[in-house]
């Protein structure tokens, strides 16, 4: 099974600018737990999570003033729709994370997380072998 298959394709968006409060209200109203960050002045893309934010508050940091930019995370990998469901869990597993961000053509065309690849195993029978250890 592939990523498009699995894939979520709405895809929250968000500016560096916005507030990790902002962030997360917005994150928790779509029940989400990550955001995609595009920065129009650079082009670039990066990603907040749920974790991102936890670990701002865990540092006594004000989620009224401190901006998504600051927190983004780092070693950001991204899938392609054409990956298998394995290479984005051997991809999360390697990075330590539970999302990616989908690029086709540089442009963001979904995202992957845990949950839709255990989603999709579920309903397919079960993990494949190699990467249940």
């Amino acid at each position: 099974m592939q990523v498009r298959e699995a894939m979520t394709t709405v895809v929250l968006t968000i500016g560096p600018r916005h507030t990790l409060r902002e962030a997360a209200r917005l994150m928790s109203a779509r029940r989400v737990g990550a955001a995609v960050v595009i920065d129009p002045e650079t082009s670039g893309i990066g990603i907040l999570t749920e974790r991102d934010i936890l670990n701002a508050i865990g540092a006594d940091q004000n989620t009224d003033t401190e901006r998504a930019e600051a927190h983004l995370t780092s070693e950001l990998v991204f899938a392609t729709p054409d990956w298998t469901l394995e290479q984005a869990a051997e991809a999360m597993t390697r990075g330590g994370f539970r999302h990616l961000v989908v690029l086709e053509q540089d442009e963001v065309v979904g995202m992957i997380s845990v949950r839709d690849i255990v989603r999709c195993w579920v309903r397919e029978g079960a993990a494949p072998q190699q990467l249940v250890s």
